[in-house]
C-alpha cells in the first residue's frame, strides 16, 4: 500500500465532533454510497441545480459527491454571504444548509431567503449538527421545509431532496381551481389569496393547503398529511405538520379559521366558519 506523503494538509477540527468521529462517520457514510454506474443513479431526470452551503469542507465533498453522483449539478457556498449572492443569482431548485455559518449564520440566511419574492419558494433542507429540538423547530418556524442532522446517512438525504423537489414541481393535473368564500387556492398558478390578495407560501405550505382544501370536510392524519405533503413512506416526527401548519395558519390570517385541528388525529379544512 502506497503511504500517505508527508505534504498531504492537515484536515480543520471539525466544531461540533470529535476529528476521529468526523473520520469514522465519512468513511462508514462512503461505503454506504452505491457505484455510480447503479441504477439508482441512471434515472433520466433533468439536472436540477443544488446550493450546498457549509464552511466544513468535509461535509461538502460529500454532499457534493453524493448529489453529483445522483445526477444533480452541485454549487458551494461556505459562508452565509456568498449564500445569499448565488442563491439570487443562480435561483438553485434546493438549497441545502448548514446552521452553523460565518458572515451570517443559517437561520438568518433562511429568514432572508424567505422575504425575497425571488427565492421565497426555493426548497431549503437544513444539514447541521445541532440536533436540538428547539434548533429543528425553530429551522421549521423560520421556513426550512425539512431537517437533517449530521451525522447522516446519504441514502436518506438523497431520498429527501428527491422528495422535497417533487413537492415543489409543478401539479400533475394543472386544473383546478378551488374557491370558498375569502380563500381561492389557485393550483395552476400555484397561488392562494384571501381578499384577493396574494399569500407568499413556500412550496411545502402551498402543498399543505391544497391537500387539505382538496379534501374539505375529511379529518386527514398527521401521518396522512407526511405521506401525501412530504412523501415519506415511514413516520418521521410528525410535529413537523404542526410547525408548517402553524405558520400556514398564520400567513392565512382571517382565512385560518377553515384549518381546523381534530384533537389527538391531525387536520381539517372546514367549510364553516
Amino acid at each position: 500500500m502506497k503511504a500517505a506523503t508527508s505534504g498531504t494538509p492537515a484536515r480543520r477540527e471539525p466544531r461540533d465532533w470529535s476529528d476521529a468521529r468526523a473520520s469514522k462517520w465519512t468513511a462508514a457514510a462512503r461505503a454506504m454510497i452505491p457505484s455510480p454506474n447503479c441504477s439508482h443513479y441512471n434515472l433520466n431526470r433533468m439536472k436540477c441545480k443544488i446550493l450546498v452551503v457549509d464552511d466544513e469542507p468535509d461535509a461538502v465533498e460529500l454532499v457534493e459527491f453524493n448529489l453529483k453522483a445522483a445526477g444533480y449539478e452541485v454549487v458551494s457556498a461556505e459562508d452565509g454571504q456568498e449564500a445569499l449572492k448565488k442563491a439570487r443569482s443562480l435561483l438553485p431548485q434546493l438549497i441545502v444548509l448548514d446552521l452553523m455559518l460565518p458572515e451570517v449564520d443559517g437561520l438568518e440566511v433562511c429568514k432572508i431567503l424567505r422575504r425575497d419574492p425571488a427565492t421565497q419558494a426555493i426548497p431549503i433542507l437544513m444539514l447541521t449538527a445541532k440536533a436540538a429540538e428547539i434548533d429543528r423547530v425553530l429551522g421549521l418556524e423560520l421556513g426550512a421545509d425539512d431537517y437533517v442532522t449530521k451525522p447522516f446517512s446519504p441514502r436518506e438525504l438523497l431520498l429527501r431532496i428527491k422528495r422535497l423537489l417533487r413537492s415543489a414541481g409543478p401539479a400533475k393535473e394543472p386544473t383546478d381551481r378551488i374557491e370558498w368564500k375569502e380563500l381561492c387556492v389557485d393550483i395552476p398558478r400555484h397561488q392562494a389569496t384571501v381578499k384577493g390578495v396574494p399569500i407568499d407560501l413556500t412550496a411545502t405550505e402551498f402543498k399543505l393547503l391544497m391537500v387539505l382544501a382538496q379534501r374539505r370536510g375529511r379529518v386527514q392524519s398527521r401521518e396522512q398529511l407526511l405521506q401525501d405533503v412530504w412523501d415519506y413512506d415511514n413516520l418521521i416526527d410528525t410535529r413537523t405538520v404542526d410547525t408548517h401548519m402553524r405558520r400556514l395558519r398564520e400567513k392565512l390570517g382571517s382565512a385560518a379559521k377553515y384549518l381546523d385541528t381534530v384533537r389527538g388525529v391531525g387536520y381539517r379544512f372546514v367549510e364553516g366558519g
